[in-house]
């Protein structure tokens, strides 16, 4: 009989997370994650395959931190929700966020927050095709906002602001949706 595990994959995806906030994305190493959570590096290949999908999985923790909203909601509401969720993702992670700029959501964790916004956007009426090009548009405006501002692009901004700005930037995507379907006016 074998030894019981020490770590599992999320404790892994934690501490690479933890490692990354703290001391930024080059810190975030096999061996680094490894020293951090006291196992050797061999025994993180039990839970990641290699650096990159390490990687992915700081992704997917970032996103798991998105809380998905109630299905039962207005898909307007829904995207907001998302939109919003993201945004606090990235105030909470400043240095690691940009990742998500880089890389895709591949892993079913990190593809859930995705999922959401298909399942809004297919409520909407958009069909298939059409929610992959609009989800792509949306995250990259949600995303690019929220790195910009985590970044500390808007700093000479009020939070009043830049809270302002948000809503704004998720009013004119909604329309951009509804626009997408034949809408005249987003609707209620």
């Amino acid at each position: 009989m074998g030894r019981p595990a020490q770590i599992d994959r999320a404790a892994v995806l934690a501490a690479s997370l933890e490692l990354a906030d703290e001391q930024g994305l080059s810190a975030v190493t096999m061996q680094a994650v490894a020293d951090r959570l006291g196992v050797t590096p061999m025994a993180l290949y039990r839970h990641v395959a290699n650096k990159a999908d390490l990687l992915d999985g700081v992704v997917e923790r970032i996103l798991w931190e998105v809380p998905l909203p109630d299905p039962s909601q207005r898909w307007p509401d829904r995207l907001a929700a998302l939109a919003r969720g993201t945004r606090a993702a990235a105030l909470r992670h400043p240095q690691v966020f940009p990742l998500l700029l880089r890389r895709p959501a591949v892993t079913p964790g990190a593809r859930r927050t995705r999922d959401a916004v298909y399942a809004a956007l297919h409520d909407a009426g958009v069909g298939q095709a059409d929610a992959v090009q609009l989800e792509r548009i949306l995250a990259t405006a949600v995303l690019g906002f929220a790195a910009s501002e985590a970044g500390g692009r808007f700093a000479a901004h009020s939070p009043q602001q830049l809270d302002a700005d948000f809503q704004l930037l998720q009013d004119v995507l909604v329309e951009a949706v509804a626009r997408a379907m034949g809408h005249a006016t987003t609707p209620g």
